[in-house]
């Protein structure tokens, strides 16, 4: 018999720790359930492999959940995802009006957190700069470290958040409108606050591999994993993640959702 393999997406593997480490699992415990090594089980959680069709039956039926967990926004997540966040100030994004809003995106704490997860796109991971500043008032960043703690990636919280606020600080030395210096301002003021009380970053204890969240998809061999730790900012490696993207490309998608502002 064949085993069918299911294609490699990070967000099943993210989702796959945070339901083990809910359950305080250990990686050998759950390794050892489905029949793989506690190596391969820590790949698949960090996205760097496939889960077979059996591998996924057995976690839904022993932890009790529905498939759609894995895939909370159904076929184009993405583009769902991007509909949200340019409803929530991300403006530069394009709102399909053929993508209805689900339940899941209709909270803006619950759109950056799906953001965070699926973390499927850089363009979209940076316009959570413009939507944490239009909506600093209405996102409780404590709750929402803690929901994203759950599912062991935290840190992606911090890391964009200290990159938001270098990048507000960017813009504030700049001469702007008023009204954008004031909003500006207060989300920094914010963000400073909280990062002060929040700064090292939660890793999930383990091996030096295993704390360092590989972001970027184009990633695929240790050469280019290399190469992306080298270029990573300090921010980054601060927060344990591995990508190119740079406080700068932050700053870009403020300006472009300024400009782009009604």
């Amino acid at each position: 018999m064949t085993t069918k393999k299911i294609l490699r997406h990070s967000p099943i593997g993210e989702r796959i720790r945070a339901l083990r480490q809910e359950r305080r699992w250990t990686q050998k415990e759950l390794s050892e359930l489905l029949g793989i090594s506690q190596n391969y089980l820590s790949e698949l959680e960090r996205g760097q492999g496939s889960f077979t069709a059996e591998h996924l039956l057995t976690i839904l039926q022993t932890f009790n959940v529905p498939v759609d967990y894995f895939f909370p926004a159904g076929a184009g997540s993405q583009d769902r995802i991007q509909s949200a966040l340019a409803r929530f100030g991300a403006t530069h994004l394009f709102e399909s009006a053929e993508t209805a809003p689900t339940a899941l995106l209709k909270d803006v704490a619950d759109v950056v957190r799906e953001a965070l997860i699926s973390a499927q796109s850089s363009r979209l991971i940076t316009a959570l700069a413009p939507v944490l500043v239009d909506n600093i008032n209405r996102i409780n960043l404590r709750t929402l470290q803690a929901r994203l703690h759950e599912a062991g990636l935290e840190q992606r919280l911090g890391w964009v958040l200290e990159n938001t606020l270098e990048a507000l600080r960017g813009e504030l030395s700049r001469p702007l409108p008023r009204e954008w210096a004031l909003k500006y301002g207060r989300a920094e003021a914010i963000l400073k606050s909280f990062l002060s009380l929040d700064r090292p970053g939660r890793r999930i204890e383990g091996s030096p591999e295993d704390l360092s969240d590989v972001l970027d998809r184009d990633i695929a061999s240790d050469k280019s994993l290399a190469e992306a730790r080298r270029e990573s900012s300090a921010i980054s490696k601060r927060w344990g993640i591995t990508t190119r993207i740079k406080t700068d490309d932050f700053a870009q998608a403020l300006r472009a959702a300024r400009e782009t502002h009604p």
